[in-house]
């Protein structure tokens, strides 16, 4: 017996990696970037061609952005109706495309707009998709996408074998960006609007820009992060003041976000943000699964932690077991000796 809102398909009819090439103020996002070094891997496992599809209003500058980061060729689609970002607008645009050319595979960066049009999508498509992964292969033809479930204890390998497009996201950093190369050359598809722009349902009455004093958790070179051992809001005062001396910023755990010490947007984890600085300092942080996920690509991590037995020792390149608050205002206190010393050095 099947069911009539999800017939059939042919999966010989689907060709092609697409990864959606997200867009704001006149810019490529870092994230869709770094979503093209995993569609020109399967693309290649799969024998097929990268594609990256744009969508939006006076981006045409951009087109060839994504080939030089690897695509073969660039779907666009430029016109006013696309302009500011809806959700329901630009996930129909991505449908009505997905069923014009088929392509096997769709690639979603997960920021905030991805996260939100990428269900919108595979619901339209009546398709399945895998949130978040960490990796991807192909086997018997098929995506396989990888991801922790929560918790990440275990990694689940998940598969589409009868639906397609199959379509899956993953969070800004947990690939690395491929190489920009201009001299590389591709096709340049500029599509018309062929079908009915669905109304938004909203409408966007103001914008205004916020302006952040310090640099993004995702592209800081330097984390000065806090857990729950720090037992209150005022344990942050101290690691401001340890960040501020190393010029990094600061950080929590889930923990300390559920506790109210330190925003959202400042938290690492799985359920966070997935950083990849120089130096990854985690003071109070018992290092549960879901946290070092968010950490896997740090090059260096410092643990301070009273507890001999917690698990981020086991994933920390250098440990110090101690009260944080000896332990942080003596770092403190040596960082600026040796700033003096290294001012009055001839």
């Amino acid at each position: 017996m099947s069911c009539k809102e999800w017939e059939p398909v042919k999966k010989e009819d689907y060709k092609g990696v697409w990864v959606y090439i997200e867009t704001d103020e006149g810019s490529i996002k870092e994230a869709s970037i770094q979503m093209l070094s995993v569609g020109r891997n399967i693309a290649e496992k799969l024998g097929t061609y990268l594609a990256g599809v744009m969508i939006g209003h006076n981006i045409r500058h951009l087109a060839n952005e994504p080939i030089y980061y690897g695509a073969d060729k660039v779907i666009l689609l430029d016109d006013s109706r696309f302009y500011p970002f809806y959700s329901r607008v630009h996930g129909q645009a991505l449908v009505e495309l997905a069923r014009k050319y088929k392509p096997e595979v769709i690639f979603i960066a997960g920021t905030m707009r991805g996260r939100e049009m990428a269900p919108y999508v595979a619901n339209s498509l009546r398709t399945g998709i895998t949130a978040d992964c960490t990796a991807f292969d192909v086997e018997n033809g098929d995506l396989i996408q990888i991801r922790p479930p929560f918790g990440a204890l275990m990694l689940a390998r998940i598969r589409t074998p009868n639906r397609r497009p199959q379509i899956a996201t993953a969070r800004p950093n947990v690939f690395e960006a491929p190489p920009r190369d201009e001299k590389r050359k591709g096709e340049i598809i500029e599509e018309k609007v062929f079908f009915e722009v669905p109304d938004p349902g909203i409408r966007l009455v103001e914008s205004k820009r916020v302006k952040k004093e310090e640099i993004p958790l995702e592209k800081a070179e330097i984390i000065v992060s806090g857990g729950r051992g720090l037992g209150s809001a005022d344990g942050f005062k101290m690691l401001e003041e340890l960040a501020r001396e190393l010029g990094g910023v600061i950080a929590g755990s889930r923990k300390a976000v559920d506790a109210g010490w330190i925003p959202h947007e400042k938290q690492v984890g799985q359920t966070g943000i997935s950083v990849k600085p120089k130096l990854y300092i985690a003071v109070g942080i018992s290092g549960a699964a879901q946290h070092v996920f968010g950490i896997r690509e740090a090059k260096r991590v410092v643990a301070i932690n009273i507890d001999p037995g917690a698990p981020i020792f086991d994933n920390a390149d250098y440990g110090v077991v101690g009260n944080y608050r000896e332990i942080v205002p003596l770092l403190i206190e040596e960082i600026r000796k040796r700033k003096k010393e290294k001012e009055i050095s001839p």
